[in-house]
């Protein structure tokens, strides 16, 4: 997966990483040569008091250093712009990805999850792009040039190099093993974080108003001991490889201290020999020490990899159609030929064979108890799931094999739950229409019946919108997402029990200044008043998603058993009311 991720997102980005290879490999060559340089510099400058040998000789190391200095700055520069790149255009892939989803897919994964994925995922993936970038490439060279530079040096004090190097790679290595499935686990408890976290802060009232703040305490300090722990178990294991990488290197030192001193008083090796074979061990262990370090991200990296790829590998259930079909008329007819919808796993369908016409210029009410399929059957026009049996139509052709961007701009949408971005009021309105003029935007809060208290802020339409549209009640925000839909004058309004959180009067004159402007659409209304839906064109009444009424209202209070229970258990409240 790892591999995977990184092929697709850095293929934009060859040139700077092949520039960044080159210099990398042209910094890790001249540091290969300066402690030979070191050592002649020592043998045949110091020791013969050779001062002309000394400058030439420290000159060209100086300019070595320079040099290796200016190509090291290059390959960092280069790295971090290639791995900026690659964060930014991973992230970007995700978002994409999730933007395609649907409702099924949205709730598999969970929003947190997603947040996670494409933030401290990406993140992890992409420092390890980082440090790939500026370690990784030099490390093989150092290390394996160095043992060649050193042999060169002396080969009586080869068996230091056999004996410390693969006892660092096995001690790395066994708790590189402990450490894998630790990362696996860390990410699916700092997804468990975001859960929580999210949940509390989005449900803070209700936590509130049931005094549940010890509670909700509890899960929160359980979820965060969680990963606090997996963190330390984590920590401990890095916490003991750095000690062990460094007694080996401190170790390694003293024995070619110790055994070339030997040779030394033997006249078998020369001090500038010496120092330049442990300047030499020390490039190859400081080369296993930055191995090391890749070794510790890279498999948290590919966990993380794991994670972003099963986002991206995701296919959408509702896809979208290579050759989209136009139709030949645009009016807003929507019809639903058998339709039937099963969630993954359910053993009973939602819906079962529904058929239902809804024409322009005519009202559609949509009328059940809890859990009967309303929500669900409107969330079939605009596609924000498909049906799993049976057809639903606009304008004679399946929304299947429709352009969804089209069908979406034709549809105003009203959801059960208004939501409200951050922003403005004025922002906020124009998702329904780009371009709208101040003018449209203030008819659009007059037919929704909030233009009285938008008029009532001192900034008007530019009056701020927090996240969620918190700032406003529960009837502001329904009146401003009507107001949003009503901006766009789509052909198919679809108000999914939209005017609940308005009282009876203000549900009148909303219905009734809304009643001219949508004479020519086709209008869906999801309702629980039967004050809303008593004047409809026609009524469809569901019970366990199967149709059990569908007339008007006099006609159905007569003959649907369902409905005239609904209309019995409303009417006298309204009425007093």
């Amino acid at each position: 997966m790892l591999t995977a991720v990184l092929r697709t997102y850095l293929r934009p980005y060859r040139l700077q990483l092949s520039v960044v290879i080159v210099l990398q490999l042209a910094a890790s060559i001249t540091a290969l040569f300066l402690p030979t340089l070191n050592a002649r510099l020592i043998d045949d400058g110091v020791a013969k008091g050779d001062t002309g040998f000394i400058l030439s000789t420290g000159g060209v190391m100086v300019a070595i250093t320079f040099g290796q200095i200016l190509c090291t700055i290059g390959a960092v520069y280069f790295g971090a712009r290639a791995s900026m790149g690659f964060g930014r255009d991973l992230r970007a892939g995700i978002y994409h990805a999730v933007g395609g989803f649907s409702d099924q897919e949205f709730s598999s994964f969970g929003a947190p999850s997603l947040i996670t994925r494409n933030t401290n995922d990406v993140n992890q993936v992409q420092m390890l792009v980082m440090l790939t970038c500026t370690m990784l490439v030099s490390a093989p060279l150092m290390c394996i040039g160095g043992v060649v530079m050193a042999l060169r040096e002396n080969l009586d004090l080869s068996w230091l190099l056999a004996v410390s190097v693969p006892l660092l790679l096995l001690a790395i290595t066994l708790v590189i093993t402990r450490m894998v499935p630790l990362f696996r686990q860390m990410q699916k408890l700092i997804d468990a974080v975001n859960r929580v976290l999210r949940e509390q802060l989005t449900g803070l009232r209700v936590v509130r108003a049931f005094v549940r703040e010890p509670l909700e305490g509890e899960r929160f300090a359980k979820a965060n001991s969680d990963l606090t722990e997996t963190a330390l178990q984590i920590g401990r294991y890095q916490a003991l490889m750095f000690p062990i990488v460094m007694l080996i290197v401190n170790v390694s030192s003293v024995a070619v201290l110790w055994f070339g001193a030997h040779l030394i008083d033997d006249g078998s090796l020369q001090i500038g020999q010496m120092s330049a074979f442990l300047n030499y061990l020390m490039q190859i262990l400081v080369a296993v020490l930055m191995a090391t370090v890749m070794a510790v991200l890279i498999p948290r990296a590919a966990v993380c990899a794991d994670r972003i790829k099963e986002v991206l590998d995701t296919v959408p259930a509702v896809d979208r159609p290579a050759q989209p079909q136009t139709p030949a008329t645009r009016t807003g007819t929507v019809e639903l030929r058998g339709a039937q919808f099963s969630y993954p796993g359910a053993e009973t369908p939602v819906l079962t064979d529904l058929d239902l016409t809804c024409a322009p210029g005519t009202v559609t009410a949509i009328v059940g108890s809890t859990g009967s399929g309303k929500s669900t059957l409107v969330g079939l026009i605009p596609r924000l799931f498909d049906v799993t049996g049976g057809q639903v139509l606009v304008d004679g052709i399946d929304v299947r094999l429709q352009d969804q961007d089209e069908l979406c701009a034709r549809i105003g949408l009203v959801p059960q739950q208004a939501y409200l971005f951050s922003g403005t009021i004025a922002s906020n309105l124009r998702y329904g229409k780009r371009d709208a003029t101040d003018e449209e935007l203030w008819e659009a809060l007059r037919i929704a019946q909030a233009d009285d208290f938008v008029a009532e802020l001192a900034e008007g339409l530019e009056a701020p919108v927090a996240q969620g549209g918190t700032n406003f009640s529960g009837g502001q925000r329904q009146r401003l997402a009507i107001a949003r839909a009503v901006v766009r004058r789509p052909q198919i309004y679809v108000f999914d029990d939209s005017f609940s959180a308005l009282d009876l009067g203000t549900d009148a004159r909303l219905r009734h200044a809304l009643r001219p402007t949508v004479t020519e659409a086709t209008v869906i209304i999801v309702g629980q008043r039967v004050s809303t839906i008593a004047d409809a064109d026609q009524i469809l009444v569901l019970e366990d998603g199967v149709t059990v009424g569908l007339g008007r209202h006099e006609e159905l209070v007569r003959t649907c058993p369902t409905y005239g229970e609904i209309v019995r258990s409303q009417l006298p409240a309204e009425l007093s009311a």
